[in-house]
């Protein structure tokens, strides 16, 4: 070992929809010591990779099983329905799942919302992904429902969506397993929650540790008048500058005088 290897990178899953890029951002420039490693997986993947040791840490969608996994909620998500551009739902700015009662509408495996009672009617057959739902959509198939950012990631030219007021939302959180809550997770957790470095939950960041590593200054002496100058009272009087300092001041100054 020469000490010359990079280090090992921070990784960090990401299911769709999800842009992390704002976060990478700030890590980079708190920690530009440790690599980021970004793993998209799916929604349905994101638990095992965390529990298999895959990723250090990942935004995934709640709920998370507590058992094993930490959870800290980020925010919840507008959920929209689907359409094609020719649809009666284009006529209004938002709609309620009773709205959508005589649409079939689409229910991928992949579905991230938690529905007690799906909206409209059951397709013959449930589409594999969210993709795959996307593709039927644009083919005149059915309508779907999900969270925004999944509609723009999926985002088509003859397709467009409008929220739905009534729907579940969908949450997104920051997860990691329980027993592998690192310094470096604690780091992350700092930079999506905003904490500044200083605030970094009694994590001190490396330029801290090296200020304090060094020994502190000394106290500089007090420095005295420069030599050839006066104080600015008379030692005396104490009362300013003395008659003797003026009139050496002016000495040599107005006309002489006369005899």
């Amino acid at each position: 070992m020469t000490g010359s290897e990079d280090p090992s990178p921070f990784r960090l899953a990401y299911v769709p929809g999800v842009t992390p890029g704002k976060w990478v951002r700030i890590w980079n420039e708190r920690r530009p010591d440790v690599p980021l490693a970004l793993l998209a997986v799916s929604a349905a993947e994101a638990f095992d990779v965390l529990r298999g040791h895959s990723a250090d840490a990942g935004f995934v969608r709640l709920p998370v099983d507590g058992t094993d996994l930490s959870a800290i909620p980020l925010y919840a998500e507008t959920t929209v329905v689907v359409v094609p551009r020719d649809h009666v739902v284009t006529a209004v700015d938002e709609v309620t799942t009773e709205d959508l009662a005589d649409d079939v509408v689409l229910h991928p495996l992949d579905d991230t919302l938690d529905w007690e009672h799906p909206p409209g009617r059951p397709a013959i057959e449930r589409p594999a992904t969210t993709a795959d739902a996307v593709e039927l959509v644009a083919a005149g198939v059915g309508l779907l429902v999900v969270p925004q950012s999944i509609a723009r990631l999926h985002h088509r030219k003859d397709l467009t969506y409008r929220p739905v007021t009534d729907a579940p939302e969908s949450r997104v959180a920051l997860s990691w397993p329980q027993e592998r809550t690192t310094d470096l997770v604690e780091d992350f957790i700092g930079v999506v929650r905003g904490r500044t470095v200083n605030s970094s939950r009694g994590r001190t960041p490396p330029a801290a540790e090296q200020q304090a590593a060094r020994p502190a200054d000394k106290a500089a002496p007090r420095r005295g008048p420069a030599a050839g100058r006066t104080g600015g009272r008379n030692p005396r009087t104490g009362s300013g500058p003395s008659k003797g300092a003026k009139g050496a001041k002016g000495a040599g100054r107005g006309k002489p005088r006369g005899r």
